[in-house]
Parts: C-alpha cells; structure tokens; sequence
C-alpha cells in the first residue's frame, strides 16, 4: 500500500495501536470469544541456576487439538506483546489480538486446522494489565511476602522457552507443527528450533534475527536507560511507594520510536507543532507533534506497565544466543535442521535486514531449508504486526508441507 492512500491521522491511529501491540487488522475477529487460561510450573531453574518456587503464567488456545495432538501451534510474543495474538476476550473489545489477520478459521494460520497456543512471558512487561498473567519482579516472593522487586532471577530467552516447554508438557503435546513469533518471539522461535529440534517440525521466525550484536544490545541498554534515571527507581524498590512512571514512560516512548520508521515519521509528522499557534521556538511548554504523540504513548502505555520488568525483558534479549549455546553465538543457528521461513521487512530499524539475511545464510550454511519473505511498508520493524498479512499465503503453504 502506498503512502499517499493512508490519512495521517489513520496513519497516527495505526502507530499507537502497534505500539501498544494491538492489531490493525480487520474488525472480525475469531468467531467464539477468547478465554485466557493459566497454568504454573513448581520450583523452575532458570539458566543461572536459580528456582522460582512457583512461575505461573497465561496463556490462550484457538481452535481445537485433534486426537493424535500433532497439530499444535505455538505463537510467541514480542517484548512488548503478550499471548493475546487473536480473537476478542468480549465482544466490545476495541481490537482483537494482534495477529487475527492471519490466525482463525479459514486464515493462514487456520484454526479449523490447527490449535494455536500463546502464551506470556515470565517477566511480561504487561504486569498491570488484567489480561496478563506473569511471574516477575512485581510478583510477590512467597519466602518474603513482599514482592521479588531486583532480587528476581535474572531471565533468559532460553528460559521463556522452557516455561513453553512446561506448558507444552501439561497439554500433552509432543512436537509442535511449527512455532512462530514476532521480534523477541522471533528469538524465542530460533531457540525452540536450536533447544528442542526434536519438539518441532518448522519454525518462523518475524521480524528477528538470530543473533544480539552490540548494536542490539546497546540499544537495549538505550530503551531501559530512562527507568535507571529515575529516582523513584530507588534501584528497583519502590514497590508500596511511587512507581518510576515518568522514566519507564520515556523508556516506552523510545521503543515505540525505535520500532518505527523514517519512511512514517517523516512524511506523518514532519515538523509540524502540536498546534499552530504552539511554535516550539517561543516556548518550552510548545512541542513538536511527533514528540507529543509519542510522549502521550509512552505515558498511556506506562499504565498498564512495570518498570523492573522491562529492565528484565531488556536484559533477556541482551543475553540472547540461539540454544544456550556456550560458543561461538552462531553454533545455536547452525545447529537448527528444520524448515525455516524467515519474515522481515528491510526497513527494520531494530533487526536490520542484513542481519537476517545473514541469519538466513548461516542457518542455510548446512542444507537446512530456508525461505525469506520481504514485508513491504512503512511501519519499520512494526510491519512484523501491522503487516504480517501480506506474507499470509507463504504462511499457509509453508504450514502444509509434509515434515522433513
């Protein structure tokens, strides 16, 4: 679709709903309503050998698991996203889950077909959201009775997957079809691929490269660096007292931004004020529109958020290498042998087009198969969300290949 087609003010609409991880797709959603399901994990030992005594995380199904429990799907999210990937929890819900476009009877991912699980990340950056269930910082320390705050367990990308992995267990499911995600669930797809190759039979990978290079992880240093600044951080502590709102809504404000696009921003925005008579020039109290309208979202989004879990989420992904791998951070890619179809879009900011590329090349390196698909848009690194339709037929032709 063309830039001219779209209003700015759609165009502005469409930014915030991504940011916010909610869909920009079409208004009909799954036709019976989303419940959100739990289910916990006792004594869980992270990858730095420390146990939780009780990780108990949501998660979603859609559609139904045949007898033979061999057509399951499993969907994992971004860093800001969680396991609503589709459907409505109630009938007036603004919008449904953030991949609707693409899973539900009929789509791509299709759910007369297929059992599509989804489920939230420990640490999920949502841990005031009601629809969110997670293990984190903010949740309480049975030892204490006070909420973990820092002392949580440091957590990996490897560890998301194991708590995956826990769930797939208690659903009685022994292979996935294939695992799919966006961004940070992208990460978390190459590493179900490299941890557990005998647990899927496909993988695809979105918006996501295979590796965290320095660029990555400063950047990660960057988006978490406005919560360290703020002094009602107080290290981390604040849990009964003030939260570091202003510093975790400016952190969100720089992901949202990272996540976009020049090819949006520029022409959306310009350099227009945020009114006419409001010329930034004259006052301090004047902004320019794209610093207002991110700075609004960052605020609104900071609602539902909590400081210290993003600081962890950053740090999982800083940490990440496919497989846990204690070598060379490419083994854990070399290692993966099924089918890949990797989705991007080259205007990506945050994993650039030639890093998947060549996350394509050392995973095809060996013979594995692997196709790419190019999005094309405006949205940057969020056309992994907003656009992912595009990519739907090569979605469901690589869904129907026989296993390897």
């Amino acid at each position: 679709m063309r830039l001219a087609q779209i209003s700015r003010p759609a165009l502005s609409r469409l930014a915030l709903a991504a940011g916010l991880g909610l869909a920009a797709g079409p208004a009909l959603a799954l036709d019976e309503l989303v419940e959100k399901q739990s289910f916990t994990l006792a004594d869980f030992v992270t990858e730095g050998g420390e146990t939780i005594p009780e990780m108990t995380l949501g998660y979603e199904t859609y559609g139904t698991l045949n007898e033979a429990k061999d057509n399951a799907i499993l969907i994992t999210h971004f860093f800001s996203g969680n396991s609503h990937a589709a459907g409505k929890y109630a009938e007036n819900d603004p919008a449904p889950g953030y991949w609707d476009s693409i899973i539900g009877p009929g789509k791509p991912i299709d759910t007369d077909k297929y059992f599509v699980v989804s489920a939230d990340t420990p640490v999920n950056l949502g841990a005031k959201n009601p629809n969110v269930i997670t293990t984190g910082p903010a949740t309480v320390n049975p030892a204490t009775g006070e909420p973990w705050g820092m002392d949580f367990p440091i957590m990996t990308i490897g560890d998301f997957v194991e708590t995956q992995h826990g769930l797939m267990q208690q659903l009685g499911i022994e292979k996935w079809h294939a695992v799919m995600g966006a961004s940070m669930g992208g990460l978390q797809a190459y590493d179900w691929a490299a941890r557990h190759p005998d647990k899927l039979e496909r993988v695809i990978p979105v918006i996501a490269s295979g590796y965290a290079d320095a660029g990555l992880i400063a950047w990660l240093d960057i988006w978490a660096a406005p919560i360290r600044l703020d002094p009602n951080w107080n290290g981390g502590d604040y849990y009964g007292g003030t939260a570091p709102d202003a510093g975790l809504a400016q952190a969100l404000k720089i992901v949202t931004f990272h996540a976009g696009s020049p090819e949006f921003y520029n022409p959306t925005f310009g350099r227009d004020w945020t009114a006419e008579d409001a010329d930034p020039g004259q006052s301090w109290q004047h902004e320019f529109k794209v610093v207002q309208t991110l700075n609004d979202g960052g605020a609104a989004r900071a609602g539902s958020a909590d400081a210290n879990h993003l600081l962890y989420l950053a740090r999982a992904n800083q940490l990440f290498v496919a497989g846990g791998t204690d070598g060379d951070i490419f083994d854990g890619l070399k290692a993966i042998d099924v089918p890949v179809l990797i989705i991007h879009s080259n205007e990506d900011e945050v994993f650039s087009g030639d890093a998947v590329r060549e996350t394509a090349a050392i995973i095809r390196s060996d013979g594995t198969p692997v196709q790419v698909v190019e999005l094309q848009g405006v949205m940057g690194h969020l056309d992994g969300v907003v656009s992912i339709a595009q990519a739907g037929e090569q979605i469901r032709a690589f869904l129907s290949e026989p296993e390897s």
